[in-house]
Order: C-alpha cells, then structure tokens, then sequence
C-alpha cells in the first residue's frame, strides 16, 4: 500500500468520525430541547411565562442555514390528547366545536418557553390563505385556565398550542396539497419557535379524509315535498298566515324555518320558483307552489322532525287547495312518507354509529 493510499484512507476515517460526531451532536441539542419541554428543571408548562423571556414578533427567522439561532422541531411521541389532556391534568377538555379528532387534522405543539400569540399569528398567515378548509388554532390560557382560539387581535402567550384542519366537509375532502401545506406550515413554525410537535403521517390523514368524505356523501340526503296549486296559483298572504300560524318564521335567506328551542332549523318551507319569499311583497305574491325541505344530518332526532313537516304540511295543502307531492311530483301516500320517515331513522342510525351524530356539532361542520 503505497503513501497516497493510506492519505486516502486517513482522509476517509476522519469524515466518518466527522459526520458520527456532528450526528451525536445534534442528539444530544435535541434531547435538551425535550427535556425543557417534557421534563423537570425548567418552568412548568402550566406556569406563568417570565418577564425577562423576549416576546415572538412577526419577524419570525426563516433562514434555514441559521443552524445556529434555529432548533429543529422534535417529534412527539404517537397519539395527540384531543379529548382530555394527559399532561398537566388540570387543564379542561378541548372544545371540540373547535379541535375534533374525528373532523379534524390535529398537531399539538409544546414550546420550551410561551410565544406570543401575534407571531404565532403571523407565521401561520404565510400560508394559510392556500388552505380551503376551516382550520383553527388554539392555546392554553393558563391564567384564565382555559384554551383559548388565536385569532389576529390575539395578545396572549401560549406555551401548548393546537392546530387543527378540518378534513371534509360538503365541497370534498382536504385535498393533498393543502394537507401539505398545513403539515409543513405548522412543523416550520414549531422550529421557528422551538417547540416540539406531534406529527401525524401524512398517507393516514389523507386515507381518513377520504373515508370521511365517502361516508358523509352517503348519508347526504336532503329531502323535500312539494304543495302544488291545483288550479289556481297559491296567494301570498294567505300562505304567509298559514305558516306563520303553524309555527315558522320568515328569514333574511328567503324562506320560512322551522325552528327548534335551541333556534335549529328543523325544515323549511320555500318559493318552488326562483322568487324568493320578501315580506315586503308577499301581498303581491303568487306562486304555483312551496317546497318543505329538511337537511336530515344537520337536523337533531329527524323521524320527529320529519313528523312535524308533515304535520304542517297536511292542513296547509287542505288549505291552499294545493297537492302534496314528491320531489319528481308523485302525489304522497301514506306508505311514502313511512319509507321516507324509516329511510331518515336508517341515515341517522348509521351516522351515530359513527360518532356524526345528526345536529351536533360535529355534524354541523362536516355538513356545512
């Protein structure tokens, strides 16, 4: 082996043992930034910041060679507490109208020390107008004791935050690239402002948005029957006092609602035409009939729903001289609006099985 070979060789040995070194240091700077945030010997992450801690700007550092100021986001340990957190028992349960582990997308973030929810603010407003689907961002308030949504005009500091992307709704499921850019978006903030976050896979949320968006489509149904005049064209006032009568009230969109104790829509009655219902010219209206709709999964308990749209719908065709009819103008039996009514129980039976229950919230939100 001549002296050039053993140079080579030398030169070799000494870049392994470079990489080996710099790897085993990069270990240990991130197995310090874990222990801050999992570990004793520093604040708790339920106890109020320091004063002398400098507060996250809008400039947040994006520079990705500045190894020196920026620590990379750690990951987590699997499972994220989206229903009752695991550490720090004394925080509440997250608002679920807000984080969903079965509508949502969701990534929590522990930071080493509180940032400040206007730089949080401003980093996820880079990218977040490419994203389509609902999302929200939310913070433990530790001196309200309370999570608190981030929003623009936000002046808190946080220390355990959570992002959330809702995965479908009636426009579709997330699609890849914005699920992207949700993923990379939070795991760029998390190092920006040293934090450790647990990160979902990506192939997983995307097979659950889809699975989610498939159930949800199936279970769609939005139902109606029609009063058609049966000679002469249905009065407006006269329609106005019998609906009014019954129960409903006309709103801004043009419709009369059916509404519960809580104000939820049970169903509507509508113009089977493209003239929408106006207080100010029902006097003069005169239409060739009215549609009562219902949007079975956002309505609660729909068989009894279902019952009292009927129950409306019966004395107000008497009374208009009209017709009761379906969808493609079948007049409507008995034994019609029995299928239909066992048809809504079936929906709503298979949407509970899997935790959407019909009027929740949730459902709200997936059916919006």
């Amino acid at each position: 082996m001549n002296d050039l070979q053993v140079a080579l060789i030398a030169v070799g040995a000494a870049g392994v043992a470079g990489v080996w070194g710099y790897n085993k240091w990069q270990e240990r700077q991130q197995g310090k930034l874990a222990q801050k945030v999992f570990r004793g010997g520093q604040a708790d992450a339920l106890l109020p910041a320091k004063e002398d801690v400098p507060p996250v700007t809008a400039e947040i550092p994006t520079d990705s060679n500045d190894a020196a100021e920026r620590l990379e986001p750690m990951m987590a340990a699997s499972g994220i507490a989206t229903g009752r957190e695991t550490e720090g028992g004394d925080r509440p349960p997250l608002p679920t109208e807000l984080v969903d582990e079965v509508a949502d997308c969701v990534v929590r973030i522990d930071f080493v020390e509180p940032v400040h929810a206007p730089g949080l603010w401003a980093g996820q407003s880079r990218w977040a107008s490419h994203i389509t689907k609902p999302m929200s961002w939310l913070g433990f308030d530790q001196s309200a004791g309370e999570w608190q949504l981030i929003s623009a005009n936000d002046a808190g500091r946080y220390k355990v935050v959570y992002a959330a992307l809702q995965l479908a709704d009636r426009q579709g499921a997330v699609t890849d690239a914005e699920l992207s850019v949700f993923l990379d978006g939070v795991w760029e903030l998390a190092g920006q402002c040293s934090g450790v976050v647990g990160m979902p896979k990506r192939d997983d949320v995307l097979m659950t948005a889809r699975n989610l968006d498939d159930f949800c489509a199936n279970v769609d149904l939005q139902l109606g029957v029609n009063i058609v005049g049966a000679n002469e064209p249905l009065a407006g006032p006269r329609l106005q006092e019998l609906a009014e009568g019954a129960g409903l009230r006309l709103l801004n969109d043009g419709c009369f609602h059916y509404l519960d104790n809580a104000g939820l829509t049970r169903f509507t009655l509508a113009n089977i035409g493209a003239e929408l219902f106006d207080p100010a010219s029902m006097a003069s209206l005169a239409t060739h009939g009215v549609t009562l709709s219902m949007d079975v999964p956002r309505v609660p308990e729909g068989p009894a729903a279902f019952d009292a749209l009927i129950a409306v719908a019966r004395p107000l065709t008497e009374a208009l001289g009209g017709i009761l009819v379906d969808s493609q103008g079948n007049p409507l039996t008995a034994e019609m609006v029995a299928s239909i009514r066992a048809k809504i129980a079936e929906i709503q039976a298979r949407m509970a099985h899997h935790q959407i229950v019909a009027g929740s919230v949730r459902a709200l939100r997936l059916f919006a």
